[in-house]
């Protein structure tokens, strides 16, 4: 049993097409080209356009309201602007960079890589590749939700990440997606596979122009990512994901996961900037005796909307799935979690568990959590739970009596709270960046 998950199911009947997203399709549809791509493209464009941008009255979406984004009018630039992002001293050799969706060569470095590892666009495959690639490529499941579909029908290349049977890789790999101009639409999109037996760690990183030593912060932009991860029998893949957009960009991200029998799988989802955010996370058990770890942290101020919806689906028997998302909530900011654990009846002897916790910062931020355990099985280990609290006076005054004043004390407890996501991360340099991040929250 496979479980579909769509923010707004769409009968096979043509419903009207709403106009903002048929101009959006129009500018993002890539030049035609010949062969399999170009007919993965077409029969995602064709689904675009019997679709409409989902609304309030979605229940998926009912706190996520994108009227702000249909006031903007964002154009797609395929060229490669001038520029030098910040990269993490640990992806020295094994880094790709994209700027706007568009694979920049001289800012990335894929030298250090042992054989049976290949990370190159789509464009630069090695021989050989092309016809594996095509099963995977945009044939996870959830690829009938529209801002997935949108990405699909224009995408003009990819990141692809290829990890061959039973290869470890010490080094982690590094995707990084920059956003540049303001009023730009971008559309990256990777692909992983990890073979049976394989191991590795990845990051995946969105960031704007404030990544480059100088640049300043960019203006309105849209980021539309979609990310599959195919984790075969036996394998093993840390992800980590960072979104860290200027302070009025859209961001919609979607990391889709399929995991193959006695695979591990754990994520480690951050997200910081965007006057919108939002990272669909979707899980999908292939085979029986899976290991999935999902962490999130959600750091929001000012009037920022950050949106994480997951769905983790157990098909199969004797799983283990664990997942913990924290939000710190600061000013008039609004925090969504949504998470919902499927558990079918053929999924027995499984032990799953999820828990939001959520700290609020001001009077007038807020939160909207919602954890969700659909179970039909009837032998199985499953809990959930969530939290909202506010800094506590009696915390920060015991704090001030041992000589700690009232903003250290404050931010001793903010850290505290955030540690134990960012501690997770398998990279010291990003840990140490975020944490100085939440100290300046």
């Amino acid at each position: 049993m496979s479980i579909e998950v769509s923010p707004s199911p769409i009968s096979n009947a043509l419903v009207d097409k709403d106009a903002y997203l048929s101009e959006l399709l129009d500018k993002v549809i890539a030049a035609k080209s010949e062969g399999w791509l170009q007919e993965v493209r077409e029969g995602a464009a064709d689904w675009v356009r019997q679709s409409r941008l989902p609304t309030t009255r979605d229940e998926e979406w009912r706190f996520a309201d994108l009227s702000s984004l249909r006031e903007v009018q964002f154009n797609v630039e395929r060229f490669l602007p001038n520029i030098t992002p910040f990269v993490l001293p640990e992806a020295n050799n094994s880094c790709l960079v994209f700027v706007n969706g568009v694979y920049a060569p001289e800012l990335s470095a894929v030298s250090g890589l042992p054989d049976g590892v290949v990370v190159s666009n789509l464009a630069n495959l090695p021989g050989g590749y092309e016809e594996r690639v095509r099963q995977y490529l945009a044939q996870a499941s959830g690829d009938r939700e529209v801002f997935t579909a949108l990405n699909t029908a224009g995408m003009a290349d990819a990141a692809v990440v290829w990890v061959a049977k039973n290869t470890v890789v010490e080094t982690p790999i590094f995707l990084v997606f920059v956003a540049d101009g303001e009023g730009k639409m971008s559309l990256p999109r990777c692909l992983v596979v990890a073979e049976s037996g394989s191991l590795f760690t990845l990051v995946e990183e969105y960031t704007n122009r404030q990544g480059a030593k100088g640049a300043k912060e960019e203006g309105v932009y849209f980021t539309n990512a979609v990310t599959e991860v195919w984790v075969e029998e036996n394998a093993q893949v840390s992800h980590t994901r960072v979104e860290c957009d200027g302070a009025e960009a859209f961001h919609v991200g979607k990391t889709a996961v399929m995991q193959a029998r006695c695979s591990r799988y754990s994520c480690n989802a951050i997200a910081l900037g965007g006057r919108f955010s939002r990272h669909n996370l979707e899980v999908f058990q292939t085979g029986e005796q899976t290991e999935t770890t999902l962490n999130g942290l959600t750091m929001i101020k000012g009037k920022q909307l950050g949106d994480t919806h997951s769905a983790i689906a157990l098909n199969h028997p004797h799983s283990v799935s664990r997942q913990l998302h924290k939000c710190i909530v600061g000013d008039r900011a609004h925090g969504v979690f949504n998470g919902k654990v499927f558990v079918p009846k053929a999924a027995q002897l499984t032990d799953a568990a999820q828990l939001n916790r959520n700290l609020l910062l001001s009077s007038k931020a807020r939160v909207d959590t919602k954890p969700q355990l659909e179970i039909t099985a009837d032998n199985v280990k499953c809990a959930h739970g969530a939290t909202v609290s506010q800094l506590e006076d009696d915390e920060i005054f015991y704090l001030q009596s041992r000589g700690i004043n009232a903003n250290d004390a404050r931010n001793l407890l903010i850290n505290a709270f955030a540690a134990e996501i960012i501690n997770k991360i398998p990279i010291p340099s990003l840990r140490e960046t975020l944490t100085q991040t939440v100290s300046k929250f």
